[in-house]
């Protein structure tokens, strides 16, 4: 048996079809399976149960011995989420119950962390561990990713094999049920198709223009790929945590222009204040550094954002389905 956590989720979901093509078909998928609009991305996926999340340990204490691999996909992902004990429970103490299993039961893990434990890249964007005491994140959400990064490196019992991984901006198909934490891609087709204009947040930061914010976005695709390879790949001295990005950093006006260029129409762009609430909160540039994943065997190429971008639009969002 596959675990994925967060399975009804976004990358959870798109994982599970990974696995699905590639002959996998006995999987737990583990979520909070209350939200209707959620369950559509599991909507033929082959699964062999699903588990909520709040009695996923019971389940696990009886069915460990045929656990192959647990995928810690889920999360709290709300960067607007002020709350910190929502993000607490959820993010760290989950978190580390699942860990303080794998370990226990003798189960490889792969969780997933954040960028967004980067916050202003004041020490830029390298996953060397040495800087992870450093780092200040921008909000609640990237705090609660980088305390339990913290807290594992500093634990003496560790599953036998291990990864975390740092998601950079994520973007693809079953990402629909997440409102205002969805790509921008998403929302700026939607914006088009009502209005035929996108509108991208202004700067607010000297020396970087309107639309110039600089992100390193990375394909669903993509990351289930990378996934998929640590299943493969199980070494325990590889054990660690690294970013998960291109490490190309690509502007919001290229991505809104490649959005316009897959549906064959003239960019229309206007620029409004970001909203105040994030306006402090809101990280300017995001590259990831990529050496150490690379080092540990992954070469398969990422996909070009314009490439990823025309395939998302023109797959799935123009013909409203989901991978």
């Amino acid at each position: 048996m596959i675990v994925v956590t967060g399975a009804a989720g976004f990358i959870g979901s798109c994982f599970i079809q990974k696995l699905n093509n590639e002959g996998f078909r006995d999987i737990i998928a583990v979520d909070d399976f209350s939200k209707p609009e959620k369950n559509k991305n599991l909507e033929g996926k082959i699964i062999t149960q699903k588990v909520d999340r709040a009695h996923f340990f019971n389940w696990l204490n009886g069915r460990y011995k045929f656990v192959e691999f647990i995928f810690h996909l889920g999360a709290r992902t709300d960067t607007t989420e002020f709350d910190y004990s929502v993000l607490e429970e959820l993010n760290l103490e989950y978190s580390k119950k699942i860990w303080l299993s794998a370990d226990k039961f003798g189960i490889p893990l792969v969780y997933a962390s954040s960028a967004a434990t980067y916050g202003g890249g004041e020490h830029g964007y390298d996953d060397n561990i040495e800087l992870l005491p450093k780092l200040q994140p921008l909000n609640p959400y990237g705090i609660s990713k980088n305390e339990f990064d913290k807290w594992a490196l500093l634990q003496e019992n560790k599953p036998y094999f291990w990864i975390g991984l740092k998601f950079f901006n994520v973007y693809g198909p079953n990402e629909y049920h997440k409102g205002r934490m969805a790509s921008v891609i998403l929302h700026a087709y939607n914006q088009y198709q009502q209005n035929g204009e996108v509108k991208l947040f202004r700067s607010h930061k000297d020396g970087i223009a309107d639309g110039e914010q600089k992100r390193d976005f990375i394909y669903v695709m993509d990351v289930a790929d990378v996934l998929y390879h640590f299943l493969h790949h199980r070494q325990r001295e590889n054990s660690g945590i690294y970013n998960l990005g291109t490490g190309k950093a690509e502007t919001f006006n290229t991505l809104v222009e490649s959005i316009f260029k897959a549906i064959n129409k003239k960019p229309k762009i206007t620029y409004i204040d970001t909203p105040l609430d994030i306006r402090d909160k809101y990280q300017y540039f995001t590259e990831a550094k990529m050496e150490r994943l690379r080092a540990l065997g992954y070469s398969a190429p990422f996909t070009p954002l314009e490439k990823g971008v025309k395939e998302y639009v023109t797959e799935y969002l123009m013909e409203g389905k989901y991978f």
